[in-house]
């Protein structure tokens, strides 16, 4: 069987092995070479490894032209001693004599660790060129021992009892050095100071007789309590005082007045011991500034009513209540004037506020209202009601309600819910003459008691039963300080005479 033709067309041989033909190796192709360049990179004749010096040299001689011998010099000093081809170029010095010059041990078959000495040590940074070994004449030097901890150094018999026992004493006497130094450091730091200065006490301490400031205040004050009030738009703090052993609390109307008005408010009573209690709204009277509320507490203490009328101008009279919302506050003061008529405007429109006040000087403050003023017996004789100033603060004029009124008054209203007034019927307004001065009427509607007794408009009242009347404000106080349907003499002035008449006064 024939070859196929390959590539271009030339037959190749194979190998039949039976099963399979295997391709014989593509004959080499051997092109002619130059003889210039078989001159220059060609081997020599007869030459089977390296090149030798019979190679034909460049230049056409025949021979490759060798670089002049070195020096003699530099032979003896760097090329190899005859016969001592095989030597390595590193080598021991010797001296004339062929002895080695140094120590054998950087000889002896190893570099003695040393890289330097090494002429198959790669390149790296090493120990000095020459170690020496340490003097085995010299002392080796001794190693700490180990620490010992606190438990070692007391229990551990480590050291010595006596050693011990001296680092302690050691310890105390240092101690004790620093103390006294520090001592005299700080004596001498201030001249002006004494540390053992002791100041003397008196003994037995204070004493708080009964009838004392001090003991009237114990007393009353657990009977006096703050009233606060707070809704969606009001907000504020009063004074009252308990009453009756069942919650009932007397205080000024203008302090629940606010709560009463916005319904959102809701009233607190807080005693002297923390407790709080939510109150509610028993009666007013707005023409005297008082009210009634009650709450439910269990055992309060109670404060007595006095007879405000047997108070004499010059008696001490102690304030209790909460001025600017500071509770259980007690001011002391006298009485400077009884039957003060005092007249204020009603709260938001409503009608005007007259009553019969004591005057005193015991400071009073906004928050003071409807607190009790206590006599020196510690008995309630008047509601704190109001001040006159010009500063907004307490200047020494202050009024209460007077205390018999207030009683009146707060019965009626835990009986009835409320109260009525006796009441002349008729409008009224000051007047002064160089003769007298009085109240004089300005109408007198028909059917009243002033219209049954024949009083006429013009007529100037200085008198009703034994109490003066200076102005309107007497008037009304003098009148309510009797009872409704009973009769009293009224003295008035009518063209340059002074009448007497008859009235029976009806309510209001």
């Amino acid at each position: 069987m024939s070859e196929p033709e390959q590539g271009n067309g030339t037959p190749r041989s194979g190998v039949d092995d039976g099963a399979h033909r295997r391709l014989a190796p593509r004959p080499l192709h051997r092109p002619p070479v130059d003889p210039g360049q078989q001159a220059v990179f060609g081997r020599p004749r007869g030459v089977p490894g390296a090149f030798s010096p019979d190679r034909p040299g460049l230049n056409g001689n025949g021979h490759v032209q060798l670089a002049p011998p070195p020096p003699e010099a530099l032979s003896t000093a760097f090329g190899r001693p005859r016969g001592e081809e095989g030597t390595r170029l590193q080598r021991p010095p010797v001296d004339l004599d062929g002895e080695p010059e140094v120590e054998p041990v950087f000889w002896e078959g190893k570099p003695a660790g040393d890289s330097w000495r090494d002429p198959g040590a790669s390149a790296v940074i090493g120990p000095p060129a020459v170690t020496e070994q340490p003097d085995s004449g010299a002392k080796p030097e001794r190693e700490p021992g180990p620490q010992l901890s606190v438990p070692e150094l007391l229990f551990g018999r480590r050291v010595k009892p006596t050693a011990l026992a001296l680092l302690m004493v050691t310890a105390l006497l240092v101690g004790a050095a620093g103390g006294v130094v520090g001592w005299l450091l700080g004596r001498a730091g201030n001249p002006l100071t004494d540390g053992g200065v002791t100041l003397a006490e008196v003994k037995p301490g204070k004493e708080r007789p009964v009838g004392s400031v001090a003991d009237i205040a114990k007393r009353v004050t657990p009977s006096v309590v703050s009233i606060e009030f707070k809704g969606a738009n009001v907000a504020g703090v009063g004074s009252g005082v308990v009453i009756d052993g069942g919650g009932y609390i007397l205080t000024n109307d203008h302090v629940v007045a606010p709560a009463v008005q916005d319904t959102s408010a809701k009233l607190t009573v807080v005693f002297t011991d923390g407790k709080r209690a939510v109150a509610q709204v028993v009666g007013r009277d707005s023409k005297t500034d008082l009210a009634v509320i009650k709450v439910e507490v269990d055992n309060p203490t109670v404060l007595q009513f006095g007879d405000s009328d047997e108070l004499a101008v010059g008696d001490t009279v102690l304030a209790i209540g909460s001025p600017l919302s500071l509770s259980n506050t007690v001011t002391e003061g006298i009485v400077s004037a009884l039957h003060r008529p005092v007249t204020a405007a009603g709260e938001n429109g409503g009608p005007q506020v007259t009553y019969d006040a004591i005057q005193t000087d015991a400071a009073i403050n906004p928050g003071n209202s409807g607190g009790a003023l206590v006599d020196s017996s510690g008995a309630l004789v008047g509601i704190n009601s109001s001040i006159r100033t010009e500063t907004g603060g307490s200047v020494g004029l202050g009024f209460a309600i007077s205390g018999n009124y207030a009683r009146k008054v707060s019965q009626a209203l835990i009986r009835d819910g409320q109260v009525k007034h006796a009441d002349m019927n008729i409008n009224v307004r000051s007047a002064s003459a160089e003769t007298a001065e009085g109240a004089q009427v300005q109408n007198v509607p028909e059917g009243g008691a002033a219209d049954a007794a024949g009083i006429e408009e013009g007529d100037v009242i200085t008198r009703v039963g034994d109490r003066m009347v200076r102005n309107a404000a007497e008037l009304t106080v003098a009148v309510r300080d009797h009872e409704i349907g009973e009769t009293v003499p009224v003295v008035l002035a009518r063209q340059g005479r002074e009448l007497t008449v008859q009235v029976t006064l009806r309510s209001d």
